[in-house]
Order: C-alpha cells, then structure tokens, then sequence
C-alpha cells in the first residue's frame, strides 16, 4: 500500500498539483494480513491551490480488505466513495476485522456511494497468461486498484510505468505483469462506466522552477550533503537503524561520491561516538535516531558538549515511552532535547516545519554548528519523515555561506581560545604541526586545555558554554507574524502542527476573523523577538503532538499564560481541530 500510495503521489507531483501525505503503517514487520494492528494506509490530498495538511476527511477510500475499511471508515467523508475488494470479504476476513456481519450487504454503508468490486478476480483474469506463480499474480492487485484511481482522477499511467521498468530492471515478467494490471483497471473503469464521473485537478500555480516530490528523511539527508558540500567538508553519519530515522541512513549511503561516509553501527552508543571522533578529526559529524536511541546517546552528547566539536543530532520523533508506536507520530521529545542530559550541557534545538523544510533546517543545523563549534539537536518526528510534497530545488549559488574554520596558527593556538562574537573555540585537527592537545570530558582549564578541578574555573567554562548557545540567537532571523501583529489570540506551533496551524488561520481569516500565528524552527535558543509578540496578545494557543512541552517553556521563559490544545494518538492535528478550538477560544460557533 506504502508503494502504491508513493505512485499515486510521483505521478499527481508530475503534474504539477500540490500535494501533502500521510503514510500510515504499521509497527511490526510482519504485521498478521487481515487485522486491524496490520492495516497499511497511505493518504494523500492534492489540489490546483496551495495546500498544508494531508486532509482532514477523504473523499475516496480503497479498502482492500474489511479491516483497512474498519480503521479508515471514520476517516472518510459522509457520502464518500468507497471502493472495496469484494474478494478479501470473506467469513474468515471478516472474523479477523471483528465484523459479526459484511458491512458490504448489512446497510451499514448506506450513507456512502460503494463500489464493491471483484478486484482480486479481475486482477488474475487480466494476468492469466502470465508466467508469475499465483501469490505473485495477487500481489499486482494494488496496481488494478491505482488504475481504477488513476481513471478516477483522470492521471496517467505511464510515470509508473517507468518506474516499474527501472525498479524491476531485468525481471520482465514482474514488469509486463504490474504494467497489465495496471492498464487492466483503467480498463475495466472505461468498459464498465463504473463511476458516473471523473475528476481533473489542475495543476497548482507554484512558484515557477524545477520540483521534484521529496520526504521529509530525504529532503534531510539532501541538506546535510549540500551543507556539507558547501562548507568544503566531509560528511561521516554513525547510526543505528531505528523507525522512523533509518531511511536517512539508507538514502546518505548511496552518495558516497559526494565525500560521505555511513557507518551502520552495533548500538546508539558506537554510531554518536564515531560520529563524535568524525568531528574530532575534521568531518561533519553526524548521528541519526529517534528518542529511545537519543536516550542511550545522552553522556555522549554530553561529551560532544564538553568537547565542543560540530555534531548533528537528528532526532525523528515517534510515539513512546520505551518502544511506543514506532512508526506513529509524536513531538514529546522537546524536553529530552533541551533538558535531558545531566549538569549544566545546553545546545541549540531546531525542527523543520514541513517535509521540504526538513532540507533547509539541516542546512541551518550544520551552518550554526560549524559556527559555533557545538553539538545541534534537529527535531523531526514521523509525519515530516515519511510524508511527501513538492519542493523546488534550490540553486547551488543561491544557498547560504558556510565557512569552515580550521585553526591553522601553531604560534597562538589554544584549544579554548574563544572567538569574540561567537564563543566559539578553534577547531584544531589532529595532525596539525604545533596543534597538539587533549580533549575530554573532564572538565579543562580556560585556555590551555589542561585537566582542571578549580571551582571558579569550572563554574567560568560551565557559563562560557551556555552563553556560546545562546548568543545564537544573535544569527537567528526575526519571527514574522501570520496575520495581524496584535489581537485577541495568536496560535504558536513548532514542527509538523505547522500546516494545520496555518490551514486553520487562513480559514479564520476567509471567515473575516482576526487571528494570528507564528511557528518557530529556532526552539532553543528562541528568536530574539518572540517575548515581543507574545506580549502583544490577549491569549497564546500552543497546539502540541505532547502534554504542553512547548507551551510550559514560553511560560517558564515569557511569565506568558498559554493554553495548550494536545494531541497524543500517534496523529497528525487536522486543521478541524485546531480551527474548533479557535472557535471555542474567540467564543465563536464554528
């Protein structure tokens, strides 16, 4: 269904439409077919205008079994199309979905347009000249159901087509068979007339320029590379596989002629501290988990701290404590990234706000370690990972400078010598005639470096570290303010509540309501000027995937009453809610 779902959406961005995902699938590898915990979802809403969110409710949904129909059914639209594989309703099908009866014959449907089709049936008719095994055979039945969709919203084919053709380079008979059937359903679609009316979606009107359609984990590993290309260094990832963060791993492997190097590691401890004598040596290091693997990376990072080595922490939120949902979406990680380590060890938190941005905060993350010679935490979570959506390809000379700094001056070189601007300490690689030192975590004296246990020296390094972190602010652009800049509410998001955010207050403002937002991607430090508008506003509304994390810091930071709107059901907000509680906030009747 994952893959289904990724043709549907490549061939709507080839067209030029906006687009927004939500991959849905689930946490065992092997999950039982036919039950509820094994349902595999992919939702994808495109338009002719610009869009934000995946959608709340569907307008079309393929169950391809009474179990994808149960999960899903409360997603879709009343009077929605359903089209369901009448061949996977079996007693036994409709026993492992806890169905006493078929919803396809009981009425319990009626308020739906169903269209139950034989599509297990007419896959093997389209295919029984094949040369595949049956099981084979069945499995191209996903493709029948994306012709029936494709003709349905009147796409064509043969952007899958060549997809098949490169995927299955060389096994002819498994190309020619998913091409059949794919053609099979848009066939049997216009023999049949099956759905009284098609629809066409135009294309968007997008900033003109080269798109391609880019995840989240993608977009992030792009944005390590490019920074990395652009700061002339090599790039080292030390990781260990973990849902929802492995396909950075997997997708930084494949470009190894851009100067990178993976290291799959046997733990969370080895891949941070690889990554961290990466850094040591004059690479980028780089280090990719999720929050049970930040854990057990901690007094390493800690170390990348004391040490004040440029380190890139990639953390893909999911739903926990412990395993959790692991493949579900949360943000309960904000505490843990600007907290959770022991003693006094502060480092900037950033989050992209869309799958696309998740390039450019990879870019900033590298820019303002490099610059201030310090660890940076980048929190993603597992709906920016995993979802798609167009992102124009930025011009090489178009991004940002970022200069690397190896300290070469034997003469005047001190491991904690400070730049005057920035704190920041000279990176002197190893090798370097006359740049001999140590580093550790014992704590070090001031300027030479040496093992130091003086009380004043200790608590001077201790607030020399935590004034490097916060003078990052001083590089850290203005927040701008979506809509007017002072009034009765402003809605403050991070992360991936960005697009349900801004879908909600631009319909508050079609609606002639006045209502603000701002989303910050700088979390630790905050940008100089937030203080400023949250002053300017009656009521502060935090929409958070946690219990109040964001909403608890701007009070503590701000002495700002906020009102948190939380969400923990491993989902992304829809813009309903968040629009239903600006209603409830301004006393409005939606």
């Amino acid at each position: 269904m994952q893959l289904t779902g990724s043709q549907f959406t490549s061939t709507t961005v080839s067209m030029g439409n906006d687009v927004s995902t939500l991959p849905d699938f689930p946490a065992e590898i092997r999950a039982p077919a036919g039950t509820l915990p094994g349902v595999s979802g992919y939702q994808i809403h495109f338009s002719s205008n610009q869009i934000y969110t995946p959608g709340d409710q569907a307008d079309v949904l393929v169950a391809m079994n009474p179990a994808a129909l149960k999960v899903n059914l409360e997603g879709l639209k009343p009077n929605g199309v359903i089209v369901a594989n009448t061949d996977s309703f079996s007693p036994r099908d409709l026993q492992k979905a806890h169905y006493e009866s078929n919803p396809l014959e009981d009425g319990s449907l009626d308020g739906y347009r169903l269209f139950a089709i034989d599509v297990t049936r007419l896959t093997r008719a389209a295919l029984k000249e094949s040369k595949l095994d049956t099981r084979a055979v069945d499995r191209c039945k996903n493709f029948f159901a994306l012709g029936m969709m494709y003709y349905l919203y009147e796409r064509p084919t043969d952007v899958t087509e060549r997809w098949l053709e490169q995927k299955f380079h060389g096994k002819d008979d498994l190309i020619k068979a998913n091409k059949m059937a794919l053609r099979a359903g848009v066939a049997y679609c216009e023999a049949t007339e099956v759905f009284h009316e098609t629809y066409k979606v135009p294309a968007a009107k997008l900033v003109p320029g080269k798109y391609r359609n880019v995840s989240g984990n993608q977009a992030l590993s792009l944005g390590l590379v490019a920074a990395a290309k652009t700061a002339n260094l090599p790039l080292f990832l030390g990781s260990y596989p973990i849902t929802p963060a492995s396909d950075i791993l997997h997708q930084l492997a494949g470009y190894k002629n851009y100067n990178v190097e993976t290291f799959q590691a046997e733990d969370e401890i080895a891949g941070v501290c690889a990554a961290i004598g990466a850094a040591f040596a004059g690479s980028l290091g780089v280090t990719t988990t999720s929050g049970p693997g930040v854990a057990l990376k901690m007094e390493a990072i800690g170390l990348a701290i004391m040490v004040e080595l440029p380190l890139i922490i990639v953390n893909v939120q999911r739903g926990g404590p412990s395993t959790g949902l692991p493949t579900k979406t949360e943000q309960a990680d904000l505490f843990q990234a600007v907290y959770g380590r022991n003693s006094e060890s502060s480092l900037p938190v950033l989050a992209p706000a869309t799958p696309a941005d998740c390039f450019n905060i990879a870019f900033e993350a590298v820019r303002i370690a490099l610059a201030y010679m310090t660890p940076v935490i980048i929190l993603s979570d597992g709906y920016l990972a995993n979802g798609a959506e167009p992102w124009k390809l930025p011009a090489v000379d178009e991004l940002p400078s970022i200069k690397t700094r190896y300290y070469t001056d034997a003469k005047s070189f001190r491991p904690y010598l400070r730049d005057k601007r920035t704190l920041a300490r000279p990176w002197g690689i190893p090798g370097t005639p006359g740049l001999e030192h140590r580093v550790g975590g014992l704590e070090k004296n001031e300027e030479d470096g040496n093992v130091s246990y003086d009380p004043l020296n200790h608590e001077r390094m201790v607030k020399l570290r935590a004034e490097k972190v916060q003078r990052v602010a001083q590089d850290i652009p203005d927040l701008e303010v979506l809509g007017p800049e002072s009034g009765k509410l402003l809605l403050v998001g991070w992360g991936s509540t960005y697009g349900a955010i801004v879908s909600a207050v631009r319909r508050c403002h079609a609606d002639g309501v006045d209502v603000s937002a701002i989303h910050l991607r700088h979390l630790f430090p905050f940008p100089r000027n937030l203080g400023a508008i949250l002053a300017r506003f009656e009521k502060v509304l935090v929409p958070e995937l946690n219990s109040g994390q964001l909403a608890t810091m701007l009070r503590s930071s701000y002495l700002k009453e906020t009102v948190c709107l939380s969400k923990i059901q491993g989902r992304p907000f829809s813009q309903r809610e968040v629009f239903e509680k600006i209603n409830q906030l301004l006393e409005r009747t939606s």
